[in-house]
């Protein structure tokens, strides 16, 4: 069974970081597209970053980019979130997501057909 479970969420100051993880377990893990999407209250779930664990090539939506960085480390099965330079419209819920598919993270970040999801942890920016 595929797990998927993410940690790191909490309250921050604007301007502040924030690491978010997503521990995955019952698949294979190093050849997958791995992926953070976030939903705010009253707002549509959007993509935030997504990562080849085959080759590390990686996605960003614009309205992270250069603010946030996804890794990945394949021997922990694990995804990780580097978010800096936080802004409180950043506050959303950030959810984990995987993929046995080679499509490219773009494709999957644009699409958010991911196979399977996480349960979600709470990021919140305070002005």
């Amino acid at each position: 069974e595929v797990q998927l479970v993410e940690s790191g969420g909490g309250l921050v100051q604007a301007g502040g970081s924030l690491r978010l993880s997503c521990a995955a377990s019952g698949f294979s893990f190093d050849d997958y597209a791995m992926a953070w999407f976030r939903q705010a209250p009253g707002k549509e779930r959007e993509a935030v970053s997504c990562i080849s664990t085959r080759d590390g090539r990686t996605y960003y939506s614009e309205a992270v980019k250069g603010r946030f960085t996804m890794s990945s480390d394949n021997a922990k099965k694990t995804v990780y979130l580097q978010m800096d330079s936080l802004a409180p419209n950043d506050t959303a819920v950030y959810y984990c997501a995987s993929d046995p598919g080679h499509l490219t993270p773009y494709y999957f970040c644009s699409t958010g057909d991911l196979k399977d999801w996480g349960q979600g942890t709470q990021v919140t920016i305070s002005s």
